[in-house]
């Protein structure tokens, strides 16, 4: 069975979703994962396409024009204060779009809050039959395997399920054989890049940031310290490989279409390297 791969949004904020789409066709990619859920973070263009009805026409029309899907939208943000109905409008044009996961990460220490609300987000996603993957993320609240784990089998809803990123997974100690145990039908799709061996510590929030935002490492980089090879022999053999690697560096040196392209190229090489097809 051949991989199937999409371009995540997160290496190439600089492209709109439509944007996105054309390239990835050119590139070679399958999908495209997009940010349709605005964080508000400085710097990082609005895409909703609530706010934004041009994008959305031009997105569906490049589309049509490429057979390009959309995989997965992103981020369903769960924190002290997220209002779950908010993401009605983004789940709505998701389903309109073919799309079929949206992305969630929690991000508040209050555990009978978060457990209720991403019940809430899962009962939502389902009108629309979107699957809600988790993400665990290393300077969120929920921020390991073990966490992200407990939030599912707590909340048990047939569409959750969770993401992996092999970055967040090799800085929190996930070893494949965790990966292995979890259930089969949790991984549909995976975040893949490749990271420095050192794990800052979880208290130094600004180095893991950069690292998580800015400067993501190819998997054929001499110094890549992540086994992410492992990690994806632990999921299964359909499991779309969302490949999440923003460089800002490489991006502004070599443009962001030849850094995607090496993204692609390089990954397809570690895996033929490791025997993964």
């Amino acid at each position: 069975m051949a991989r199937k791969y999409s371009m995540a949004h997160l290496g190439c904020l600089n492209w709109t979703p439509a944007e996105m789409v054309y390239h990835a066709k050119e590139i070679g990619y399958d999908y495209v994962s997009i940010r349709t859920i605005n964080q508000g973070i400085k710097g990082e263009a609005d895409y909703d396409f609530r706010r934004h009805p041009e994008l959305f026409r031009l997105t569906k029309q490049a589309m049509a024009e490429t057979g390009v899907g959309i995989h997965d939208i992103e981020l369903a943000k769960i924190d002290g204060c997220s209002d779950i109905a908010s993401y009605e409008h983004a789940f709505a044009a998701a389903r309109e779009l073919g799309v079929t996961n949206v992305i969630s990460s929690i991000w508040t220490d209050d555990k009978p809050r978060y457990l209720k609300q991403f019940e809430q987000l899962c009962g939502l996603a389902a009108k629309y039959d979107l699957l809600v993957a988790l993400e665990f993320v290393t300077w969120a609240s929920v921020w390991n395997l073990q966490q992200a784990k407990e939030v599912l089998e707590t909340v048990d809803c047939p569409n959750a399920g969770l993401l992996v990123d092999t970055l967040h997974a090799h800085r929190s100690g996930v070893s494949a054989a965790e990966i292995a145990a979890c259930p089969r039908a949790w991984f549909e799709f995976a975040h893949i890049c490749g990271g420095p061996q050192e794990v800052p510590d979880r208290t130094d929030k600004g180095a893991l940031i950069h690292t998580g935002r800015e400067a993501r490492y190819y998997l054929t980089e001499p110094d890549n310290g992540i086994d992410a090879a492992s990690m994806i022999r632990a999921m299964n053999e359909d499991t779309v490989l969302s490949l999440e690697l923003p460089h800002w560096e490489r991006a502004a040196e070599l443009g962001t279409f030849e850094h995607q392209r090496r993204v692609l190229e390089t990954t397809k090489a570690y895996l033929r390297t490791n025997g993964i097809e």
